[in-house]
């Protein structure tokens, strides 16, 4: 991928996720909508640059065509994705939510579930469909 459609690909997927996680975040916590819309893009912010920059690093050691990664590369890849997170997710959402930090790596963990299938999920669709390249590269 260039840096553009490395760009579009972190941008969708992150408003994506966050369409997604922040109603069903906030029945579950309990924790106000706005509270949380804030962690979530402080947080989406910080991932998206650490996509970039993870992803980069990725497809520098994988030698295998996007459209050819197996289920196990792809695995593989969302679990070091997700787990570079947890060392700036749990304090900032511990902080930020007055919370402790058992109660934010509880939140963490259901975060890390869900990521784990959604990014997993995500990517090899958008290796399948290439949206970057049907959407805007052809507009």
């Amino acid at each position: 991928m260039k840096t553009k459609e490395r760009i579009f690909h972190a941008v969708l997927f992150e408003v994506l996720a966050l369409m997604l996680i922040l109603p069903i975040t906030s029945a579950v916590t309990g924790q106000g909508a706005s509270d949380l819309a804030i962690v979530g893009v402080g947080l989406s912010l910080f991932t998206v640059v650490w996509n970039y920059v993870y992803n980069l690093m990725f497809d520098r050691v994988c030698h295998v065509d996007r459209n050819e990664r197996s289920l196990k590369t792809r695995l593989l890849h969302t679990a070091g994705f997700e787990g570079g997170l947890i060392f700036i997710t749990v304090p900032t959402i511990a902080w930020f939510l007055q919370m402790t930090i058992l109660q934010a790596l509880m939140l963490e963990a259901g975060f890390l579930v869900f990521f784990f299938f959604y990014a997993t999920g995500f990517n090899w669709l958008y290796d399948r469909y290439q949206p970057y390249q049907s959407w805007i590269a052809k507009a």
